[in-house]
């Protein structure tokens, strides 16, 4: 099924090429499937930054069913392995990315569960109130996109999961929030990811003795820089819990 909301929905392409989904493409076919499709190959692909293997081992771990990624821009991987997703950008570009039917194909090649993917994009700023029901997913995804656990917890249901990176400092954030516990890290080394749950206290230690010590005081001095801090040990990504 797919669901639109002041833009549209659907998918994404891992090694399928233009000519695979789009055969009419060489023989002149529509210029907005190559250009859709381009997208998801230029900024993942292409990069080698699908993050597929980052959502399997979470979803293998916790029973999730149903997330919500705020500035996902093209980045629809989470689809392959979470049935029901809604997504999140104000970005021209990702809005004409999810209305084109070819990302819908692309996620119905490469999901791994049976039902009919479920996809809904919302096109606006996610610091804006999205038409979602509160606590209605049970995952947020945060990656590269400023302070999305904050802004967009009251989504999550209690016990959901947030996965957090610390480019822009969201996950330094969440591990000062009290609605957040750290109960797992995710570890990639090229194409593996790997997910553990030991030794949780050695992270989020900062390297600097001159940044604030109380939680609130943290947060407030990340909010201001803008990004993430320096810690004695870090992860590729951080699963939180909202308890």
């Amino acid at each position: 099924m797919i669901s639109t909301v002041a833009g549209s929905s659907v998918g994404r392409a891992t090694s399928v090429t233009l000519s695979q989904i789009a055969p009419d493409y060489h023989s002149g076919g529509i210029l907005v499937s190559m250009g859709v499709t381009s997208l998801y190959e230029k900024y993942h692909a292409s990069r080698q930054d699908e993050r597929l293997g980052l959502f399997e081992s979470v979803c293998a771990e916790f029973a999730i069913n149903r997330g919500l990624y705020p500035g996902c821009f093209v980045h629809v991987t989470p689809s392959f392995v979470i049935p029901e997703m809604y997504y999140v950008d104000a970005d021209g570009n990702a809005n004409k990315f999810f209305a084109d039917g070819v990302a819908r194909e692309l996620v119905e090649r490469n999901r791994v569960y049976d039902d009919s993917p479920f996809l809904q994009f919302h096109f606006q700023d996610y610091q804006r109130p999205i038409p979602i029901d509160d606590g209605h997913v049970g995952l947020l995804i945060s990656q590269y996109a400023g302070f999305v656990s904050e802004n967009c917890k009251r989504y999550l249901s209690q016990g959901g999961y947030l996965i957090a990176n610390n480019s822009h400092g969201d996950a330094g954030l969440a591990s000062c929030d009290p609605e957040f516990r750290l109960v797992a890290v995710v570890n990639r080394r090229g194409e593996r990811w790997s997910l553990g749950t030991g030794n949780l206290s050695d992270y989020f230690i900062p390297k600097s003795r001159t940044v604030p010590q109380e939680p609130s005081d943290l947060a407030d001095h990340i909010r201001d820089l803008g990004k993430g801090i320096a810690y004695t040990r870090t992860a590729s990504d951080y699963v939180f819990e909202k308890v």
